[in-house]
């Protein structure tokens, strides 16, 4: 069954580099109200008003690591994100390295991210599966396996997808992503998941979830947001197998949290932003029938913004 939706397309949003003067400082535990943020990049601008979210993945290094310039960032990203008073966090995996353990996660998660943790909606990613089960990452944040789920997010419904293909039966996930989506017909959709479908990084594009994202397409899902490649890239609205598609998936990687950073190894089909030389988080607003994003980078920064109709 395929869901009913208005089949008018807004213009996508002509995009390049915003600069801005700084980031706020670290606020309160904010109220969860709905926010105006307004859209750039493009020939008419406009504000996108509703709930605002901060992603991002990739966070934390192993207890004790000392800070530098190239890694273990997650106290300035987590920083970042108080600032930008979000209402939910998405955090897209590989939160703890190295390995994942309940120990690592109650010292240096705990003591970074850890601060809006009641906030915070996560997926599971590899470094989750190095310890056994992923029993660490499921005991901290109070979860059960398979580890994927649907939730609301404003007037969105969102779906916390595990992409570890290894690890759980994806051909379930499947049948049940599907069956979700065609019981929930909403306006406006995402799907946040680890591996990214496509990506420019050293891992690159990840085959394991074409028939993740097979379904989401089909069932006209709006957003995908993932990590694994430690970088930040964007890309036009494709769909499962490589073509770029007027109702495809918007996409992002956001493997910026603050662990390491990577490099460029390819330029896979549909980039239309990429930059791995900063740390940083993904600022999103949803709204009813459209979305705004801004990349913010430690140094106070806006590197990528602009919005986007949903389907």
């Amino acid at each position: 069954m395929t869901l009913t939706r208005s089949s008018r397309l807004r213009a996508a949003a002509a995009l390049a580099v915003l600069t801005l003067a700084g980031c706020g400082q670290p606020a309160g535990t904010p109220a969860p109200e709905a926010r105006t943020v307004a859209s750039v990049h493009q020939a008419t601008p406009r504000a996108v008003t509703g709930t605002t979210v901060v992603a991002a993945g990739d966070v934390v290094c192993a207890p004790g690591s000392p800070a530098t310039a190239d890694s273990c960032q997650q106290r300035a990203t987590a920083a970042l994100v108080t600032s930008l008073k979000p209402v939910r966090v998405l955090a897209l995996g590989d939160l703890q390295y190295e390995r994942g353990a309940l120990p690592a996660f109650r010292r240096a998660y705990a003591d970074s991210w850890g601060a809006f943790k009641r906030r915070t909606r996560t997926v599971p990613g590899n470094h989750e599966y190095n310890t056994p089960g992923a029993s660490g990452y499921y005991r901290y944040f109070h979860q059960q396996p398979p580890g994927y789920r649907a939730i609301s997010i404003g007037s969105w419904r969102a779906y916390l997808l595990n992409s570890n293909c290894t690890q759980v039966d994806c051909a379930a996930e499947r049948a049940w992503l599907r069956r979700d989506l065609e019981a929930h017909p909403t306006a406006c959709t995402l799907v946040a998941m680890h591996h990214p479908r496509y990506s420019s990084g050293p891992h690159g594009s990840q085959r394991s979830v074409t028939g993740l994202w097979r379904t989401a397409y089909r069932q006209h899902v709006d957003l995908a947001l993932a990590g694994h490649d430690h970088l930040y890239e964007r890309f036009a609205p494709m769909n499962a197998t490589g073509q770029r598609r007027a109702d495809g998936i918007v996409s992002f990687v956001v493997g910026t949290g603050g662990a390491s950073l990577y490099q460029r190894q390819s330029h896979a089909p549909g980039s239309r932003y990429f930059q791995a030389g900063s740390f940083g988080v993904l600022e999103l607003t949803l709204g009813d029938g459209e979305f705004a994003w801004a990349f913010h980078t430690l140094d106070g920064t806006v590197r990528d913004g602009g919005s986007h109709a949903c389907h």
